[in-house]
């Protein structure tokens, strides 16, 4: 649906104290999946930058600290147009809205068909741009199911050291806030977009146990965004990624929530 309530205040105090009880942070809102800033087509763009408000009102409303959204599709434009198109909606979106404490991350893409992000060049010209017209804090959000599908081999030791050096030199990894701890249904280089669940893809589990040892991405807060096949496989796959987690020292899994995702 493109119209949202807007979150009953006793429910937001609920969410509050059960961070605070349960020292959850940071908390990371994914936007409707609706929301496509990139299109060329007036009715589609005007909505997405209604419905991408009413995300930045409720996302300050209950204390949330990131705000992911996905760059869109640009189809019938070019890559060029799309950014700019992209960034022109942001600039819309954010009027007279004041950020606080809420940072919106750019998530990479698989790259299927016409979407924007699945290149971190385009990730990093976004966040430039938008950076000239707003004063929203942009960062990035990096999915690994996405990555893998768009080419990174993750799976590799060699692949990983890659992926996060070019990371490193295109987006600065000290603007990767969020990751998104996903296996892939889909083989590398497909641009398929299809997750699974944690060591049952096509990247397993010991490229996981290398990413959340790796020392740039320690202390990063990782979300499971896996498919729900059998019943407490959400528990599961978290147990999964903390038994990967290192045990001594900065811990490479800490408590985070992502509300809105699928």
């Amino acid at each position: 649906m493109w119209r949202a309530g807007t979150p009953d205040p006793v429910q937001v105090r609920r969410l509050q104290s059960i961070r605070e009880r349960h020292a959850i942070e940071p908390l990371v809102i994914h936007t409707n999946y609706l929301i496509n800033l990139a299109s060329g087509d007036p009715e589609i763009h005007a909505r997405s930058v209604s419905a991408f408000r009413g995300e930045l009102d409720r996302a300050a409303l209950i204390g949330a600290q990131y705000l992911v959204v996905h760059p869109g599709s640009y189809r019938g434009t070019s890559v060029d147009e799309g950014i700019v198109t992209f960034v022109d909606g942001l600039y819309q979106a954010a009027a007279g809205f004041r950020p606080r404490n809420l940072t919106v991350l750019l998530e990479n893409t698989a790259g299927a068909g016409s979407h924007l992000g699945s290149r971190l060049e385009e990730l990093r010209d976004i966040r430039a741009l938008a950076g000239e017209v707003t004063t929203l804090p942009i960062g990035y959000c990096l999915d690994t199911c996405h990555l893998f599908a768009a080419g990174f081999d993750i799976s590799a030791p060699a692949g990983l050291r890659d992926t996060i050096r070019a990371a490193d030199e295109l987006l600065g990894l000290a603007h990767v806030h969020v990751i998104h701890a996903n296996d892939s249904k889909a083989p590398l280089a497909s641009h398929v977009d299809r997750h699974a669940r944690i060591g049952k893809g096509q990247i397993g589990l010991e490229p996981f146990r290398r990413i959340l040892a790796h020392p740039k991405l320690r202390g990063k807060a990782f979300i499971s965004e896996t498919p729900v096949e059998e019943k407490d496989d959400d528990r599961r796959n978290l147990e999964t990624l903390k038994s990967l987690a290192p045990r001594r020292g900065k811990p490479g899994v800490r408590p985070a929530v992502e509300t809105g995702a699928v």
